[in-house]
Parts: C-alpha cells; sequence; structure tokens
C-alpha cells in the first residue's frame, strides 16, 4: 500500500534542484503525493508549474497548511538535490514540526538527518523513522561484480545522457511503463535516491556506493531483477555522463551490466557542463554515440531535454537529427516516448 506524502522544495519547485520532486510529481509506485510545501508557488498545482500538466497536486505555503488538509500524512520527502546535499537550516525547522505531528522522514540528501543527533531523539520521542536513501549499506550487504551478468538473457538497455540533470531517470521510468502499456514485461533499475522514491522494486544509490561495488551492485540488482520478474527487457537508468568531468559515469553500464543498446539523453540547447563555460565544453553527439559504439554499445535512439526551447524549435531538432542519424528521436514531454517501442520489441524475440 502506498504511504500518503508530501514533499518540501524550499521556493525551488520550478528549479532543476528540485528533481527529486518533480519525479515525485509524475507519479511514484511508493507514494501518494498529497501535496507540495513551496511559499514561492503556493496556490497554484505542482504539476501546472512543473510541466504545464494538472496533476491535481496542491502547492502549500506552509507545513501548518499542508496538516490542515483532511488526509492522514504518512512521510514527508526533501525534494530537493542541491549541490553538495546540505539539508537546508528552513527545512530542518519544517521537519522538526513534521516529526511532533507524526510524520516520519525521507531524504535523499548526502546530509543523513538520521545521524543528527537532535533529529534522531525528536524522532524516537515521537515513534517516527528518518530514512536517508543515500545512505550507504553495510560492507557486508555490498556485492562484487562475478560474472552473472552473462546469465540475463532479455535485452538489456542502458539510458544515459551527456552530463547531470537531463531527464535519465524521467525518460527511463516513461519507457518502462510505455512498454508495458503495449504488453512488455519491461523493468526499471533505479540508481538514485529518486528512483528509489518512484519504484524501489530493484537497484541501488550509485553515487553513495563504494567505487569497488558500483559494477557488483549494478550486477546484483539486474540479475535479481531477471530472476525474479523473468521480464522481456530490461532499462538502466543513468547518473552523470561519461565525460561529466564533475563525477564521470556511465562504463558500468555498458561494460559490467552488459547493456549493449543504449538511449542517449542530451539538450540540443547546452553548450556547457552544467551551463558553466569554466566546466568545459560538452562534446558533439557524434562523438558520444561513437564513443558508446567503443564501449560496445549501440546508440538505438535519442531522447532530448528542449529547456530553453519552444515547442517549434523542439520538433524542428527532432526532425533534424533524425535525418542526421536515422534513428528515434523522442521528445518525452512533448509526446511521450512511445514511438520505440516497436522498435524495442524485436528485440525481445532475438
Amino acid at each position: 500500500m502506498k504511504q500518503n506524502a508530501i514533499v518540501l522544495t524550499n521556493g525551488m519547485l520550478a528549479d532543476g534542484s528540485a528533481k527529486t520532486a518533480h519525479g515525485l510529481i509524475r507519479g511514484s509506485d511508493r507514494f501518494s503525493l498529497l501535496g507540495v510545501i513551496d511559499h514561492e508557488h503556493a496556490g497554484k498545482d505542482a504539476g501546472e508549474v512543473l510541466d504545464g500538466k494538472h496533476r491535481n497536486i496542491p502547492v502549500w505555503s506552509s507545513i501548518n497548511a499542508a496538516l490542515a488538509q483532511p488526509v492522514k500524512i504518512d512521510a514527508c520527502i526533501v525534494g530537493i538535490a542541491p549541490v553538495g546535499g546540505k539539508l537546508p537550516a528552513e527545512l530542518k525547522l519544517i521537519l522538526e514540526e513534521c516529526i511532533r505531528n507524526g510524520i516520519s522522514i525521507i531524504s535523499g540528501l548526502h546530509d543523513f538527518i538520521s545521524d543528527m543527533e537532535d533529529m534522531s531523539l525528536l524522532a524516537n520521542r515521537y515513534h517516527v523513522t528518518i530514512t536517508d536513501v543515500r545512505k550507504p549499506k553495510n560492507r557486508n550487504e555490498l556485492h562484487f561484480w562475478n560474472g552473472k551478468i552473462f546469465e540475463v538473457q532479455c535485452p538489456i538497455i542502458a539510458v544515459l545522457g551527456m552530463e547531470t540533470n537531463l531527464g535519465k531517470r524521467t525518460t527511463t521510468r516513461m519507457l518502462t511503463e510505455a512498454c508495458r502499456r503495449e504488453g512488455l514485461n519491461a523493468q526499471m533499475i533505479f540508481t538514485g535516491q529518486t528512483g528509489w522514491m518512484q519504484d524501489g522494486a530493484y537497484g541501488f544509490v550509485l553515487d553513495s556506493t563504494i567505487n569497488d561495488f558500483v559494477a557488483g551492485e549494478l550486477e546484483h540488482a539486474i540479475h535479481t531483477c531477471y530472476r525474479e520478474t523473468n521480464p522481456d527487457l530490461i532499462l538502466l537508468e543513468g547518473q552523470a555522463g561519461l565525460r561529466n568531468p564533475s563525477g564521470p559515469c556511465g562504463s558500468e553500464y555498458l561494460i559490467s551490466a552488459n547493456a549493449k543498446k543504449t538511449v542517449l539523453v542530451f539538450a540540443p540547447k547546452r553548450t556547457y557542463y552544467v551551463d558553466d563555460p569554466s566546466w568545459g565544453p560538452l562534446p558533439s553527439i557524434e562523438s558520444e554515440i561513437e564513443l558508446v559504439r567503443m564501449y560496445g554499445s549501440e546508440v538505438i535512439a535519442l531522447a532530448l531535454n528542449t529547456t530553453g526551447c519552444s515547442t517549434e524549435e523542439a520538433f524542428g531538432f527532432q526532425q533534424k537529427l533524425e535525418q542526421q542519424f536515422g534513428i528515434p528521436v523522442l521528445l518525452p514531454i512533448q509526446e511521450g516516448v512511445g514511438k520505440l517501442v516497436p522498435l524495442l520489441r524485436p528485440l525481445v524475440n532475438q
């Protein structure tokens, strides 16, 4: 049964830093989202703030407004992922009020709330839990890579990006749902805190896993999913990018996870990593496709993050790139990802 949850975004609901909230607004198999607390967008619908789609998710100005609604709140989720992963002081005050009202806390920050003595004592006093999704597993729970990935006989498809904050998780989830609607047993492997909050059946939080165990945890999640669900195909949520300077990531998916097919996400209007010239220019999409090929995988589709694009520009980029590369180019926000499913189905029968 889903838990009823509220989400905190600290005035950042329309910002990329609230990507955890954005994922939950788009859907979750773990939580029923009652509303969002964000003083900058109070009175609006969270879905409309996010992408113009009304989802009947109210935005409240304060925790008191949230508590005034008639449905019991089970959990309060920290919905932001700021650089450095620190808990803002103003959010800590809201979390304390939630605990006093019997509401458990869920956080994906690097700043572990359960390690804060005052918060831990308060949670014990009011008999609620604090879950830090990014908290590393005990070492005796971690797995080394051992070659079991080669027992997986269904297609494994990586959804990778040129860098961070592009929509890799959203694209992966949308592809999973689109395949299921067409009768395919598609399973998603999450690799981040929001993926755990949205689904959480199979996966791990990559960026808080000791490096020696990343390949093994990825293999273990895929192999367990394959053994338990007998899927037609498995989709892997990517992290960062193969050449992202702040944390290169992606080769694990192509080598350790044996993903022979890749959907590549990029933003056609983004020139520099994180839009900051000091980080250096983004490589060309042609060179990224070639790099993926050199790792032994084939880019079978592109997916566009169209931030900064008008609708006309988005479809113009789509048409141009499809002509250039001869593969489907997805516009997940504008038209979904369903056009790729007919191309995935033949892979299942190979």
